[in-house]
Order: C-alpha cells, then sequence, then structure tokens
C-alpha cells in the first residue's frame, strides 16, 4: 500500500472510529469511567455570499480511549 495523505487520514478515521467503539463498549464499568470521559470540539463555519450558503457543523468527542486510537493509527501508518 502507498503512503499518502490519504491513507493517513483513512488510518486516523478508523483510529478514532474503533477508540469510540471501544468507549462506548466500555461506558458501563464505572471503574474505567476516567478512561471514557470525553472532551467535547465544536466548530461551526457559516458564510452567506448572496450566491452560495453554507452551514457546517462539526463536533469531536475526545478522551483517553479515542487518542490511544489515533497513536495506534498512527504506528500502523508508520508500519506500512
Amino acid at each position: 500500500m502507498k503512503k499518502n495523505l490519504f491513507t493517513l487520514l483513512l488510518f486516523l478515521l478508523l483510529g478514532l472510529l474503533g477508540g469510540a467503539i471501544l468507549t462506548r463498549l466500555l461506558e458501563p464499568v464505572p471503574w474505567l469511567s476516567f478512561l471514557t470521559k470525553s472532551a467535547q470540539i465544536e466548530w461551526e463555519p457559516k458564510a452567506d455570499l448572496n450566491v452560495l450558503k453554507y452551514d457546517l457543523y462539526i463536533l469531536v468527542k475526545l478522551n483517553a480511549i479515542s487518542l490511544l486510537g489515533i497513536a495506534a493509527a498512527i504506528w500502523f501508518y508508520r508500519r506500512l
């Protein structure tokens, strides 16, 4: 597989999704709450240019497990 920006972004997205799924599975375990507590990052760019109007809402929830998923994705990408 060729290393490029698309491959890196795909690996990062898969790492985030894997971390989110693992977080959902571990949420009921009370003694792992420090790993599943999330911080939210929101971004809402809007523009009305008379010809073009857009409204975009982006929300990213990061926690310790998601960061581990990103780190694993980068590790796998570098091993490629």
